[in-house]
């Protein structure tokens, strides 16, 4: 991933974003900035650049590698219904709130345009599988805390990192923040469910035309999707809110308002391994070592703004209601360690449909 930092978030995450410590209870006080612990420190310098990628990294390059338009794409929409259907028979019926995502092999990455680790586009070959229509709300995560299987999410993480006031984002219909990585797999395990992978993620939203953005190759619009917001003065959207910007199988907000977790470590040369063809990155050590390299070879940048990653981090998808239009591609990625907690971070879940 690289990223490039959007300057009123820089701002705002310079001294308050929370990192990992321990969740509040919907009843609990707002975090004191000045009680962050040395976790959310570290996190200050790393948080803004997972949550916004610079629109110049999207260039020239990449309109002309993926020259589409979305009259092309809606022309096939009748014929791509069809399929859905035909295959969510096949797979037997569909898990509530869950739409399937065939199997089949799509492109991923990209050859021009983005950013370095985004390279190069390959084909990818995916078993089927249910991924959720809408990203988890903050209704349906009280539940998983209410049954004692999940953790607290931070219910003043808007207001403790100076994103606003922590009614911007915190309505039952809203999508869930302030979540860590455990967080989300834990309320995924609670439901019979997963974290999707990376793969996973991109294959929903390119489908097999390998578009630019998961309605198709058209610029984000106000329409679409939830984007390019004020930090600090808005919020994000009640999920499913943008029907026009829905993915080529019918998921809603894989694009905007929130970053979502995903199940992979982020390996920065993912696409170069062994294991690209099936969307499997490297081991924490390959990743270790890959990332060591970069730093040797001063290749500042490869991996984003901040510096190159001491750990093994977790990847993300699907820009945020704060990020700009161009970012929100479906090739761009993006890591966090797994500890930290985000306003602008949420998640889905994922299921084998074997």
């Amino acid at each position: 991933m690289a990223e490039t930092c959007l300057a009123t978030l820089a701002t705002a995450l310079l001294t308050t974003v929370s990192g990992c410590p321990p969740a509040s209870t919907p009843t609990s006080p707002p975090v004191s900035p000045a009680g962050l612990d040395a976790s959310t420190q570290a996190a200050n310098a790393h948080a803004d650049a997972g949550t916004t990628r610079s629109a110049a990294a999207t260039d020239a390059d990449a309109d002309a590698d993926m020259k589409r338009s979305d009259a092309a794409t809606n022309a096939d929409a009748g014929a791509a219904s069809a399929r859905r259907s035909d295959a969510a028979t096949s797979s037997g019926p569909a898990p509530e709130g869950m739409l399937l995502v065939p199997a089949g092999a799509f492109t991923m990455g990209a050859d021009h345009g983005g950013e370095e680790d985004e390279r190069p586009a390959h084909q990818v070959t995916l078993a089927a599988f249910w991924l959720d229509r809408t990203e988890v709300t903050h209704e349906a995560y009280a539940a998983c805390v209410a049954a004692k299987a999940c953790g607290s999410s931070n219910t003043h993480i808007a207001s403790s990192t100076h994103a606003g006031p922590d009614a911007l984002f915190s309505r039952p219909t809203q999508p869930v923040n302030g979540v860590t990585w455990n967080d989300a797999r834990a309320f995924c395990a609670w439901k019979g469910k997963r974290l999707p992978r990376e793969a996973e993620f991109e294959r929903a939203c390119r489908g097999d035309d390998a578009r630019r953005f998961p309605w198709g190759n058209d610029a984000p619009t106000r329409e679409r999707t939830v984007f390019g917001r004020a930090y600090g003065a808005e919020g994000t959207d009640d999920v499913g809110a943008h029907p026009t910007g829905r993915g080529p199988y019918g998921h809603d907000d894989l694009a905007g308002n929130v970053w979502e977790w995903l199940e992979d470590e982020y390996d920065p040369i993912a696409y170069e391994r062994e294991g690209a063809a099936a969307g499997v990155p490297g081991t924490c050590a390959e990743i270790m070592k890959a990332l060591n390299q970069l730093r040797a070879d001063g290749k500042q940048g490869f991996t984003g703004s901040n510096p190159i990653p001491t750990e093994c981090e977790r990847g993300l998808r699907g820009g945020a209601y704060n990020y700009d239009g161009p970012g929100l591609r479906s090739t761009n990625r993006v890591h966090h360690p797994g500890r930290f907690r985000l306003v602008m971070t949420g998640f889905r879940c994922a299921k084998d449909a074997d």
